[in-house]
């Protein structure tokens, strides 16, 4: 399993795009086989329950924290949030496993000025923010997650990750796999780049920093090969 990179990306109905065009951009510059499963509610039926809340952003904000149930408890797996851009190899993000820790993140500190951000969503302050929208996670160390604590815990329980046995055994990533855009100042190097004020999909962000290269990623999301001919279905031609 470890050849494969086991990858979990939250979807929300109201961001589909960017769902596609980070998928995308994970599998472009991959050097590994890549497994990408969206963490979608409609597929969840039966298992999330949980009602919605005010202060939950994106509709994955806390059923992301079922990967390791979804893993069956087994080997790792990586969680992202939809609203990146991954411009760097995921391979490299995954050899970050480490069999001492329950957990890798990047450690931010977070501290936002605004109190709203996209779609007029309540900007929150708290504690640990944005540690858990890029998780490289032990999923045999997860066994506290089930379905059942996933739908009772608090926001906090499950963001500040209290669900672990030890916070010392939450490792540290490179910052350039949580690029926050718009609050970290610019990095050329920077490996995912995390549109956590409003990505370039939305009017209002269309110009926001990283923009170019998403919209560039969406291009070749896009493209076809125009020299392979357009597919002409023959006359009366049966489908199997």
């Amino acid at each position: 399993m470890d050849k494969t990179v086991r990858v979990f990306i939250g979807y929300d109905s109201n961001e589909i795009i960017a769902y596609h065009v980070l998928a995308h951009s994970i599998l472009e510059h991959a050097s590994l086989p890549v497994s990408i499963t969206p963490v979608m509610q409609s597929q969840l039926r039966g298992v999330y329950h949980r009602e919605s809340h005010a202060l939950a952003s994106t509709e994955f904000s806390f059923s992301r924290f079922l990967v390791p149930w979804l893993c069956n408890y087994e080997g790792w797996a990586i969680f992202i949030d939809c609203d990146m851009l991954c411009l760097g190899d995921i391979a490299e993000l995954w050899s970050w496993r480490r069999p001492s820790m329950d957990l890798m993140v990047v450690k931010h500190d977070h501290r936002p000025t605004s109190t709203t951000k996209f779609n007029n969503n309540v900007q929150t302050r708290y504690e640990k923010k944005n540690w858990s929208s890029v998780m490289l996670m032990n999923c045999a160390r997860a066994r506290t997650l089930t379905p059942e604590y996933v739908n009772t815990a608090t926001g906090l329980e499950l963001h500040q990750f209290k669900w672990l046995e030890d916070e010392n055994r939450i490792g540290a990533l490179p910052h350039r796999w949580n690029h926050l855009a718009g609050y970290d100042a610019y990095d050329p190097d920077a490996a995912i780049v995390h549109y956590t004020e409003g990505g370039p999909y939305f009017n209002a962000y269309r110009n926001c920093e990283y923009s170019a290269e998403w919209r560039a990623t969406l291009s070749r999301m896009l493209s076809v090969n125009e020299s392979i001919g357009e597919f002409v279905p023959e006359p009366n031609a049966r489908t199997a």
